[in-house]
Formats: C-alpha cells, structure tokens, sequence
C-alpha cells in the first residue's frame, strides 16, 4: 500500500501533516477510506472521529465536522476542531452535554434545537473518544 500525503488543518494550528497509508472520515453519507490515488473530490466532514493509518499504526482524533479535498496523491481537511484523545478535557466536555441537553429540553425555536442538537452531538463523540482511549 503507498502513502500520500495528508494535512488536516484548524484555524489555531496544523493539527496532523505526513505522509499516511489512509485516512478514514465520516462524511454526511457515511464513513470515507481514502487511499492514495483516490479519485479527485470534494467532500463534506460529519462530526465523529479522524482516524489515519500512518506507520502502520493507527492514531484516532475528534473532529467536528468540516470539509474535506482530496488529490491522487493528497488530501487536505479543514475543521473548526481537531483534538487527539488526550488533548480532550472531558469534564469540559461533560459540562457541554448537559448544557446542550438543557436546551434540547426548553422548548425553544427550531433553530435553537439544531443547535442543541449539534452541540450535543461534538460532546458525545469528544467523550466517546476520549474514553475510548483512556479507560
């Protein structure tokens, strides 16, 4: 299997750039396995997790949705965030959950619930992730 070269970038840093074997994302249809020499596309990222083959060791990350380009022999994600598990605060991530399921509770606008929603969904998959590989 070759490698290709892979950038994943926040507004705040670099996060991840090297060469990598594949690059699995979930996308709004499902989860996406990049190899090199993937045919060129331009994809939307979901909120759920990173994961990228590199060494022949996989690394998992949180990423919180964004927007994906990939090239035959590379591939650029962009995210608002990007954090490797032990980068993740969980209590901080626990304090989002409940908030986010306060304003699921109160009956507010539809726009507020997305929101809610939204904001519930990067706090679940931050504590999946988190605990995945801390426990």
């Amino acid at each position: 299997m070759g490698t290709f070269r892979l950038e994943v970038l926040t507004p705040e840093k670099r996060f991840f750039e090297g060469d990598v074997e594949m690059v699995i994302v979930r996308s709004v249809d499902g989860d996406l396995g990049i190899l090199r020499g993937h045919m060129p596309m331009v994809a939307p990222i979901g909120i759920g997790s990173l994961r990228i083959l590199t060494g022949g060791q996989w690394r998992e990350a949180f990423i919180s949705g964004g927007f994906m380009e990939v090239k035959p022999e590379s591939t650029l994600i962009l995210s608002d965030a990007v954090e490797w598990p032990e980068e993740i605060d969980i209590k901080r991530a626990e304090a989002a959950r409940e908030r986010a399921l306060e304003r699921l509770r109160q009956k507010r606008s539809r726009e507020e619930y997305i929101r809610s929603q939204v904001a519930l969904a990067r706090a679940l998959n931050r504590l999946k992730i988190a605990r995945k590989y801390r426990e």
